[in-house]
């Protein structure tokens, strides 16, 4: 079992790499567009480069607002009720006779609709 002084050493060692990785604001914004590029929210993107040892504080913008000045930014409650949608949607052609489905699929739109009317997104 390691002694304690080892173990604060190990932890020290490991706080001075994450601060060493620094990088600039744009390189922040390109890593945050190709994290984007792959399907995740912004608050996936945040988790992952927190993991690392980046935060978007240190640069001064948050993800979702670069997101919005390039134009990729979609909010996640409305991304995952769209996917919900499609999923129903998908079960519903397979599964002509299936009444409950196709309640859910009026449901779920409807949902969407009032979250588009809400953050007067077309």
């Amino acid at each position: 079992m390691p002694k304690k002084s080892e173990l604060k050493k190990k932890t020290e060692e490991k706080k001075k790499e994450i601060v060493s990785k620094k990088i600039s604001a744009p390189e922040f914004e390109k890593m945050i567009l190709e994290l984007s590029e792959k399907g995740l929210t912004s608050e996936k993107i945040g988790e992952t480069l927190r993991k690392q040892g980046i935060h978007s504080k240190e640069h001064g913008k948050k993800i979702s607002k670069i997101l919005k000045e390039k134009g990729k930014y979609e909010n996640p409650d409305m991304k995952n009720i769209r996917t919900k949608l499609e999923k129903i949607l998908k079960h519903i052609e397979k599964n002509k006779q299936d009444k409950r489905a196709m309640r859910e699929k009026d449901r779920i739109f409807a949902q969407l609709r009032i979250l588009k009317k809400h953050f007067q997104v077309q």
